[in-house]
């Protein structure tokens, strides 16, 4: 078994007190026992603006959020998901929402760019959100090998579209990480429910890191970031302000689950 957390953050518009509570918290995760932590989407900036992420894009591979997302993986000597950072797009106005992930070594080892944006009026509320004015969505779901199993990422808004997360079924996925910022109208409708369902229906792990709490810039966003197995139990959550949760993520657990559950297996209809 393998501990892993889900770190949650209320972020500001000031990168480095971002950066500074980022790591107070992996380091209490790494403290913890955590041998991997996934950080919340915008956990390096939550702009007063929208157009705020563009001004401090980073090129692919360099960049002072990605330089400290590989200098924290290696001085705790744990694997990093991290959330999502602004990386320079084709257009000049515009950048990739991207989650990297670093190994315990501080080395790189995938890049996914979200791909579905955020583009909606809130019911009930006087919040709307384009995302697609600011970010080009990616094009590529990303599976890979870790020591903790077959990890898929995502990003908050894909969180709506199961057909996404069968994609990364038939990859072989064991574990989903889900950095997210979901607005406090929306998480407290859908967050836990989505979250279960995308566990339940795919018998995997989810770590599901999001921001939590007020902002700066006015917004509000709903926390309860949770860890929940393949059964759909909730292993832990954490509902406001900055902190994590941990759990075990046990092999064990999976292959029994999937073992007398072998849903996967009776499918009728393909993904594609």
């Amino acid at each position: 078994m393998s501990k892993c957390a889900a770190i949650q953050m209320a972020s500001s518009p000031n990168i480095r007190s971002n950066l500074i509570a980022a790591e107070r918290l992996i380091e209490e995760a790494a403290n913890a026992g955590a041998k991997l932590a996934a950080l919340p989407e915008n956990f390096a900036l939550m702009g007063d603006h929208e157009l705020d992420k563009v001004k401090v894009k980073e090129i692919d591979g360099s960049g002072p959020i990605q330089d400290f997302l590989a200098s924290v993986a290696k001085k705790y000597a744990l694997w990093v998901v991290g959330g999502t950072i602004p990386i320079a797009g084709d257009a000049d106005h515009k950048v990739r929402a991207t989650c990297l992930v670093y190994n315990d070594r501080g080395e790189r080892v995938a890049r996914y760019d979200k791909m579905h944006l955020f583009d909606v009026n809130v019911p009930g509320t006087d919040e709307i959100y384009r995302e697609s004015d600011s970010i080009e969505a990616g094009n590529e779901p990303v599976v890979i090998d870790t020591p903790f199993g077959r990890l898929g990422l995502a990003v908050c808004y894909d969180l709506r579209f199961p057909e996404f997360f069968r994609n990364m079924s038939k990859q072989g996925v064991e574990i989903l990480v889900i950095p997210s910022a979901f607005t406090a109208e929306t998480g407290a409708a859908h967050w836990e429910l989505l979250l279960r369902a995308r566990a339940v229906e795919n018998l995997c792990y989810v770590i599901a890191p999001n921001q939590g709490g007020f902002h700066l810039n006015g917004r509000r966003t709903f926390g309860h970031s949770m860890i929940i197995d393949p059964w759909g139990v909730v292993l832990d959550c954490y509902k406001t302000g900055n902190g994590f949760v941990c759990a075990d993520i046990n092999p064990e657990r999976l292959e029994k689950v999937r073992g007398s559950f072998p849903v996967l297996h009776h499918r009728r209809l393909s993904c594609e």
